[in-house]
């Protein structure tokens, strides 16, 4: 991915050198956006036609995590709009952005469509 947050950055930084505590999230949420949202998490995600942001699991090897599965929304019930962006929040509503990027191809979704992420598709790195 992309783009480190304004919030995670200052949440790693905090906890290195000022030994603040973070605690990382229990369970991390993958977010579509048809406008980036930057570091700033100030996009345009998705919303309406039966739109949920979808929890996911990573592994980790050396400085690369990817998704350990799929990763699929629910079948679209009206448009979303071309979907361009993704992030990955710590909730499953409202919370942080902590990482975003762009898709490597945009999708324009309509009524019926369903996106889908493959096992594997979606690294993240910290440079």
């Amino acid at each position: 991915m992309a783009g480190t947050s304004d919030y995670l950055e200052a949440a790693v930084l905090d906890a290195v050198l000022r030994n603040t505590s973070y605690t990382s999230p229990a369970t991390v949420y993958l977010a579509l956006y048809t406008a980036d949202p930057g570091d700033d998490d100030t996009g345009t995600e998705v919303s309406g036609g039966s739109y949920a942001r979808q929890s996911c699991a990573f592994s980790r090897t050396a400085g690369v995590a990817s998704n350990t599965s799929a990763v699929e929304w629910p079948t679209a019930t009206g448009s979303w709009g071309t979907v361009a962006y993704v992030g990955v929040r710590d909730a499953s509503s409202a919370g942080n952005l902590l990482y975003h990027a762009g898709l490597d191809v945009s999708k324009a979704i309509t009524t019926g469509d369903i996106f889908r992420i493959p096992a594997g598709d979606l690294d993240v790195t910290m440079t």
